[in-house]
């Protein structure tokens, strides 16, 4: 089995933000890339990233959670897990779907997160996923604390 990792990178990062430094540093095998523009325009520079792949694990910080949610409704069968870090579910017009979302996903929040805030973020997400794990950590929106402590290792598998 042919498992690919990927960091989606928030909307103000990029891969030289910090938890991508982290990722290199770590797990290098962990894909990433740059995105820019508009969501629908970063969702079409994924899936030119992941043609051809399949049992993907999209780990999306922020905005890239935001991506990763919108790419697992669109192609859930191609997913094979989400970890979703502090995801901009609360942004513009982001409606879950009609029928639940079944891929395995960690939501991981900030308990001080003032940009996508857990009280705003969580039902959202309660919506789109049927197989969800919640945390929420003593963090903010960056998790600078609490993202290193995950057990990746467990969550690359």
């Amino acid at each position: 089995m042919n498992i690919t990792a990927l960091f989606l990178h928030g909307l103000d990062s990029s891969i030289q933000g910090t938890k991508a430094r982290w990722f290199r540093d770590h797990f290098p095998r962990v894909r990433m890339h740059n995105y820019d523009g508009e969501l629908h325009q970063r969702i079409t520079q994924l899936e030119e990233q992941v043609r051809g792949m399949d049992q993907l694990i999209l780990v999306g910080s922020s905005f890239g959670g935001l991506m990763a949610t919108c790419f697992a409704i669109d192609q859930p069968q191609r997913c094979r897990r989400l970890v979703l870090l502090a995801p901009a579910l609360n942004f513009g017009e982001y409606r879950p779907p009609l029928v639940q979302v079944d891929v395995p996903t960690l939501l991981v929040m900030g308990r001080h997160d003032t940009v996508c805030p857990p009280d705003l973020v969580r039902p959202q997400a309660e919506a789109t996923f049927s197989s969800l794990d919640i945390r929420i950590e003593d963090d903010d929106h960056m998790l600078h604390t609490s993202f290193p402590l995950l057990d990746w290792q467990s969550l690359f598998t």
